[in-house]
């Protein structure tokens, strides 16, 4: 019988990375809560947390969080507007470093990478030899850390990755996979969200091990197919190679929240162009494709809207956005209610890497 070949893959996610890019260039933020989002405005600030640092996460700010209570939760942080367009520049040069290190790559978001490293160390006391390589050039290239996930594939290095931050280092062997997994909440796998958190405790099943230990024919018969992907990664088996379909960005999207209800046409096609540019900006960042548009739209007494267009082809450019984003807008303007949210998504995302030609 074949011997099945021995993985090690590194799972590198940067700590806090747009804050900590604002902390770098601005040294008289460090050791402030700092919150990067929407305008607080005194509290009354409409709009969310885009992320914070981990001084502002001690006093309970989250992101996603709407930014009126992060206000209320913390009004002496610092509060700072997105530069997207900064931290795709500081990410693309992060990138480039980590590519040289791995058999192969495969970015994970603007922030976050996996490599395997399976031909490049005999064994896990070298990886963790060159984890601690990466992140020292990391830091000594870019001022910023991150911590880093050893594990046998992609699925326990990213859960590895967020065990001891920030600036981590966690290796977890082959065999030590299950006892790591075991005593961690059912929420910390891929995929498992709220819903299925509460479905899962429902069911008694609180931590990864009771997962593992549950019956795959009554996770099946409670969630389908999924059921029994859910058994296998409490189980911590995933063999999706690096570069493949695990965890690949699904969508990238942008919204903003207007200071004050709006019917302005001109100010809301005007938001749209520049939420537009800023998800080209990461497009083009991560070498992406996408062939689905769509935008959303809230109003003011809170009722949502999406509208979605999928293209005929494959394309990056930004004027696919933006025309397709306007026309789909369109209809939406029409209404007599004032316009409290708009925003944009693309999906349907294909690796350029993968594209050799386009239609």
């Amino acid at each position: 019988m074949r011997e099945r070949k021995r993985r090690i893959v590194l799972h590198v996610d940067m700590d806090h990375f747009f804050t900590a890019i604002e902390e770098r260039f601005h040294p008289e933020y460090k050791g402030k809560p700092v919150i990067v989002g929407a305008d607080p405005k005194e509290g009354k600030g409409r709009g969310v947390v885009s992320t914070c640092n981990y001084e502002a996460r001690k006093y309970g700010v989250k992101s996603g969080m709407p930014i009126s209570r992060a206000w209320k939760l913390c009004p002496h942080a610092v509060y700072l507007r997105p530069n997207y367009e900064l931290y795709l520049e500081v990410s693309r040069r992060i990138m480039e470093i980590l590519k040289r290190y791995g058999d192969s790559f495969e970015q994970f978001g603007i922030d976050e990478a996996f490599l395997d490293v399976s031909s490049k160390v005999s064994d896990y006391e070298e990886a963790r030899r060159l984890a601690e390589k990466i992140k020292s050039e990391i830091f000594e290239a870019e001022g910023l850390t991150c911590s880093i996930g050893v594990a046998p594939n992609k699925l326990v290095a990213k859960i590895a990755s967020d065990f001891q931050k920030p600036d981590g280092l966690t290796v977890v062997k082959e065999e030590e996979v299950r006892s790591f997994l075991a005593p961690l909440p059912v929420r910390k796998l891929l995929w498992v969200g709220r819903k299925t958190e509460k479905k899962l405790k429902d069911m008694g099943i609180n931590t990864i091990g009771d997962l593992a230990n549950c019956d795959p024919s009554l996770l099946m018969e409670k969630f389908g197919a999924m059921g029994f992907q859910y058994s296998l990664m409490a189980k911590g088996i995933d063999d999706s190679p690096v570069g493949g379909d695990f965890g690949a960005v699904k969508s990238i999207s942008r919204d903003r929240t207007f200071e004050e209800d709006t019917s302005d046409v001109k100010k809301v096609f005007e938001t749209l162009s520049k939420l537009a540019k800023e998800i080209h900006d990461e497009v083009v960042g991560q070498n992406l494709y996408f062939k689905t548009v769509t935008v959303k739209v809230r109003y003011e007494d809170f009722e949502t809207h999406t509208h979605s267009k999928t293209l005929p082809f494959l394309t990056n450019r930004l004027e696919d956005i933006e025309k397709n984003a306007r026309r789909l807008l369109q209809p939406y303007l029409e209404s007599e209610k004032r316009i409290r949210l708009v925003g944009v998504k693309v999906s349907n995302l294909f690796s350029g890497e993968k594209q050799k030609t386009l239609t």
